[in-house]
């Protein structure tokens, strides 16, 4: 069976010992929710310790019972019950202790990585590894039961860790390697070779270490990571009713229970390793369980260690019979987050790194930051050096700053760059701190050296010297600090009153703390200065942390460095897709500054306005959440016309201010929403437009004797095959990215399909004819006006594509004064016939449309005694398909009007310059490619409306799998035409089969599941297949390993279940040679003047 790849949470719990900061951590999980993070349907609490340090046992204890009280109310019931547990997957994360290295406790610090994957951009906090780690490493698999993590340390888990669950019964915990040395200060496991856990040893002796070294060595270490089965939960729960374990959970608080402190993991009080999970190690004894003290638990509290008794007592009661066992993931790693300032840089940075990490953050002097540093959330503007192994957080700064080495510095703002203006920190912590004193808010910041110790024993130190040496060099007191009967061995800095909280006539700023790096020369004013100062030791300053400022805070600089960095992306033209931007920005409810931004980008540069329109109607389609409708729609409604305007004339700036003013009209509810993103997209397309407008430099005719009245010309053309690199052909990537199509013109059924002839007639009208084939014209239409022409830019209209020829050809000027009778006269001397058809079905995949237009003006131009150039007819039908307004590349015309086989190719600039390459081959091959190549009409017409502008917006959006992916198209073209000129039929269809993957990859959908079963049901016959263009529909085209396979393949498709079956075509020929003729003036209709061929000698 084939195991989960992720967990769909029911309930995820956080625990946190701070009642003030119980909503806003909720508040952090609902929008994790909102990123796609945790499932939409995970019930979320955040939930408040009954009682401070009552430790990571009772926490867990009262978080179960939160846990299945909510559940129990969401299934009816009107009393807890445990039933509840047996459907539910449940993650209790405890924040744990305070952090001195962030506010927001060590789940919250944000850690020096990014998530290129991710759906929503935004910082990575140590809770959102864990998450990861909980939700797609650890927990697939797992049956239904009760996860325990806590949040106090970095893991490293492999994506599959190789964890059975098969007949799983009891607790598991999960253990991650380490070494002998590192254990002497945590917890390891002593285990059977079956990972029953034997014993637990908290800061074990030698003899007790060495007896958990296993075969590489390595020990296993307690990670803080638990699973408990639905009975051991259960057994767990039931805990709670009675004394003195009820005191765990707010109802036995709330009952009037005495509070008990147990402890999950190991924190300088009592360890749940004796409390919940130690009574369930196999070698553990009633007796030593019960008598058993922890070091941390003085001699006397002879009532506290008969108190903890009896709750280990009534413990081994419910639990003993549950086995646990042990899951040791070898290849992950684990790394407890001390309060040594040292190690935590040293987890932040990358010593041996070559350059500096910078994540999320915009510097304008990269070069000042020294390898192995590492700045996360940061707007560094000016010369801000920063030294090795240092690591800014959360700060926006304005140089010159000098950060020396071993420095952490976070929490501040230009405000606060002064201070730091002309010193060089080394060796220093100094954070800015949000504060709530008595209901009012205000900034704090701290000092501490890098070396100083958090600990209350041993020799003390403040800013890496001795507590003497400071008091000499900065006049400061022992009183000034603690309480006069404090005796100096007690001395240490968490209960040290160093830190000014409130000033009685100004603001404080990190020079409040600064002074005492030097020795004092300004008279002792710094030092009245600190001492007139509201002083709070870090321990009291806990309480009074306005963690809600601070969230606030780091997502108001994220967001600031993140408009930034949109601006950079657009301006320096980067690769860098700004959807997970947008996301992060509409999900989190400040879209306005991200709208604003992108005004000021799209109203500068044309090279990036239609990128920067796009990115604007990826907003506003991300504000619709999804319930305005299909993105994708017309754009023409008569309120955005104005801007619409400005665009069509060239005023940039004008008109992208007139569109934010119509915008600001249509943000009221989704389906506005979704309308003003069309149109955005709309303003996109004209820019697209003018921009391939420029093809038209390249776009040349000759004048030649004008054919007399009533004759034909006929320019008929076979269909293309496209073998290679679609998609980068279509604008924007032509001139963007640079394109790169193969393509073969190929007859089917042994014609040229596609055809157009048209005649001067006497009178002064345009006559226009469509039909499937040459001698039978279904639509009939006739211009006499210039009126009759206005349509031309509607696709749909009928004859459109033939009215914009005569417009493109130069024939009719449809916005002369003159009429249309007038102009044709006087330049003609009479009007036009003018026909076209296609033998091929409708959306079949096979370039129709452009090659018809190519065909159209060909006929036109040289019936007004003109004579275009193939290519110059290559660069005429791209502007054509812009007049017309359905866009689109170059690589049909390409492959319809340029014989044989050939690869065409587009330069990353404008104007739009498409260059043509015939590929040589092989003596024989073109007649062996034509016993091999196969059309299939599938029976599914090609629906691909949309498909091109979904390929648009995904390149606009540089969403990275596709804009890879186009880059792979252009390189495999190079490679495909390697295969034409080895002429191997092997490697050209490995190329068609990866063509077909990279077309699916580009456009999602354009692959129906009948065509699917068709494919699979030919692989076995082929070299390799596709379906023809965008696909959606339309042609297969087959090549077979075996020749001449059109009867064997009908066979092969008559018996799939599919009715009817495909129709296979006979065999495609190669169009090869190209051909003039002229025929005698004056013959009958069906007679020639001058016909245009291109066309195959098979």
């Amino acid at each position: 069976m084939e195991q989960p790849k992720r967990v769909d949470w029911t309930v995820i719990i956080l625990t946190c010992q701070y009642k003030d900061s119980v909503q806003v951590f909720q508040r952090e999980l609902e929008v994790r929710q909102k990123r796609e993070q945790i499932p939409a349907g995970t019930l979320l609490l955040a939930v408040e310790d009954p009682e401070k340090r009552v430790g990571s046992g009772g926490a867990t204890l009262n978080a179960l019972l939160v846990a299945a009280e909510h559940l129990s109310a969401r299934a009816g019931f009107t009393v807890v019950t445990s039933d509840v547990l047996h459907s539910a997957w449940i993650l209790i994360l405890h924040m744990g202790r305070d952090f001195p290295f962030d506010d927001c406790g060590r789940a919250f610090t944000c850690l020096p990585m990014e998530n290129p994957e991710a759906p929503v951009e935004a910082l990575v906090c140590n809770l959102d590894c864990l998450l990861d780690i909980m939700t797609y490493r650890l927990g697939p698999g797992s049956p239904p039961g009760v996860w325990v993590c806590s949040t106090d340390m970095l893991l490293s888990v492999p994506a599959n860790p190789g964890i059975s669950w098969d007949s799983f019964r009891g607790a598991r915990v999960i253990a991650l390697p380490g070494s002998p040395a590192y254990a002497r200060n945590h917890g390891v496991y002593l285990t059977d070779p079956q990972g029953l856990v034997l014993d637990i040893y908290y800061q074990g002796t030698e003899a007790e270490i060495q007896r958990c070294v296993r075969p590489d060595g390595r020990v296993p270490l307690v990670s803080g990571v638990v699973f408990f089965s639905v009975e051991t939960a259960e057994r767990l729960l039931a805990t709670h009713v009675s004394p003195p374990l009820d005191a765990c959970t707010y109802l036995g608080l709330d009952s009037g229970a005495r509070p008990v402190q147990l402890c999950f993991f190991p924190f300088p009080q009592l360890s749940l390793f004796f409390d919940i999970l130690h009574c369930m190690a196999e070698n553990v004894t009633r007796e030593d369980f019960l008598v058993g003290r922890p070091p941390e638990l003085g001699q006397g509290d002879a009532d506290v260690a008969g108190y903890l008794q009896s709750a280990r007592a009534q413990l081994w009661r419910e639990l003993r019979d549950q086995p646990l066992t042990m899951a040791y993931v070898s290849n992950g790693s684990y790394s407890y987050m001390t309060s040594s300032a040292s190690e935590f840089l040293h987890s932040l940075t990358l010593p041996g790194a070559p350059g500096a990490q910078i994540v999320h953050s915009q510097v304008e002097e990269q070069q000042l930051l020294a390898a192995g540093s590492s700045v996360v959330s940061c707007l560094l503007e000016g010369p801000v050096r920063l030294g090795p192994g240092s690591v800014l957080q959360h700060c926006h700064l304005r140089g010159p700053i000098h950060i020396g080495a071993g420095c952490l510095v976070s929490g501040l703002d230009t405000a606060h760059s002064e201070a730091l203006h002309g010193r060089e920190l080394r060796d220093l912590v100094l954070q800015g701190h949000h504060t709530r004193l008595h209901g009012s808010p205000g900034r704090a910041f701290t000092l501490v050296g890098r070396l100083d110790s958090w600990e209350r024993q041993g020799a003390g130190t403040y800013l890496n010297v001795p507590w003497s040496e400071f008091f000499k060099r900065t006049g400061v007191r022992a009183w000034d600090l603690w309480d006069p009967d404090t005796p100096p061995a007690e001395y240490c800095l968490p209960s040290a009153r160093l830190f000014p909280v409130l000033h009685p006539s100004r603001d404080l700023g990190p020079q409040d703390l600064l002074w005492m790096l030097d020795r004092q020369e300004d008279g002792g004013e710094a030092l009245r200065a600190w001492r007139a100062s509201w002083r709070l030791s870090w321990e009291q300053l806990q309480p009074c942390l306005d963690r809600a400022a601070t969230l606030a805070s780091r997502r108001d600089l994220f967001f600031r460095q993140a408009l930034h960095k949109a601006r950079h992306v657009l301006g320096a033209r980067q690769d860098l897709s700004l959807r997970p931007l947008i996301w992060a920005a509409v999900r989190e409810g400040c879209p306005g500054p991200l709208l604003a931004t992108l005004d000021q980008a799209g109203a500068g540069d044309p090279g990036v306005a239609a990128r920067t329109l796009a990115c604007v109607a990826d907003v506003l389609g991300c504000m619709a959440e999804g319930r305005g409708g299909l993105r994708s729609g017309p754009a023409a409604n008569p309120e955005w016309m104005r801007p619409f305007s400005y665009l069509e004339c060239g005023d940039l700036a004008a008109g992208v201010e007139a569109l934010a003013q119509e915008r600001d009209k249509w943000l009221s509810r989704p389906a506005l929403l979704v309308r003003a993103a069309r149109h955005y997209e709309g303003a996109g397309q004209i820019l697209i437009r003018q921009a391939v407008m420029s093809a038209q430099h390249f776009v040349s005719t000759e004048q030649v004797e004008l054919p007399g009245p009533g004759q034909w010309v006929v320019a008929e053309c076979p269909a293309r095959v496209d073998f290679s690199g679609g998609w980068s052909d279509t604008p924007p990537l032509a001139y963007e990215l640079g394109g790169a199509v193969l393509g073969l013109a190929v007859r089917v059924d042994g014609r040229r399909p596609i055809g157009a002839r048209a005649r001067r007639i006497p009178e002064p009208e345009l006559w226009l004819a469509v039909g499937p084939r040459q001698d039978e014209m279904t639509v009939k239409i006739v211009c006499r006006c210039l009126a009759d022409l206005r349509d031309y830019c509607q696709p749909h209209a009928p004859g459109a594509l033939l009215k914009a020829a005569f417009i493109c050809a130069g024939i009719v000027h449809v916005h002369s004064e003159l009429q249309l009778s007038e102009q044709l006269l006087r330049t003609f001397g009479g009007g036009f016939e003018l026909h076209t058809w296609s033998e091929l079905p409708h959306g079949s995949g096979l370039g129709t449309s452009s090659i018809l237009a190519g065909t159209a003006l060909a006929a036109l131009q040289r019936a007004a005694g003109r004579v275009v150039g193939t290519e110059a007819l290559i660069h005429a039908v791209l502007h054509l398909e812009q007049v017309l307004t359905t866009g689109g590349g170059w690589q049909d015309q390409v492959g319809g009007l340029m014989p044989g086989i050939k690869v065409g190719r587009s330069r990353a600039q404008l104007p739009l310059k498409v260059e043509v390459e015939e590929v040589t081959v092989p003596e024989g091959f073109v007649q062996k490619l034509n016993d091999h190549l196969l059309l299939v009409y599938t029976g599914k017409t090609r629906l691909a409306r949309n498909l091109l502008q979904d390929v648009l917006r995904s390149w606009y959006a540089r969403l990275p799998a596709v804009v890879q992916n186009a880059r792979s198209l252009v390189r495999q073209t190079e490679e495909c035409a390697e295969g034409f000129r080895q002429g191997s039929l092997p490697l050209l269809g490995q190329c068609l089969t990866s063509y077909w993957e990279q077309k699916k990859l580009m456009a999602p959908g354009c692959e129906p599941l009948a065509v699917r079963r068709m494919m699979d049901v030919l692989a076995p016959y082929v070299h390799g297949q596709s379906l023809a263009g965008a696909g959606g529909g339309g042609f297969l085209y087959l090549l077979t390993k075996e020749p001449q396979q059109k009867e064997a393949l009908e066979a092969v498709l008559a018996k799939t279940e599919e009715p009817p079956p495909p129709t296979p075509h006979p065999p495609l020929r190669i169009c090869s040679q190209r051909k003039l003729t002229r025929a005698r003036p004056g013959q009958a209709e069906s007679a020639w003047d001058r016909t245009v061929t291109w066309w195959t000698v098979a």
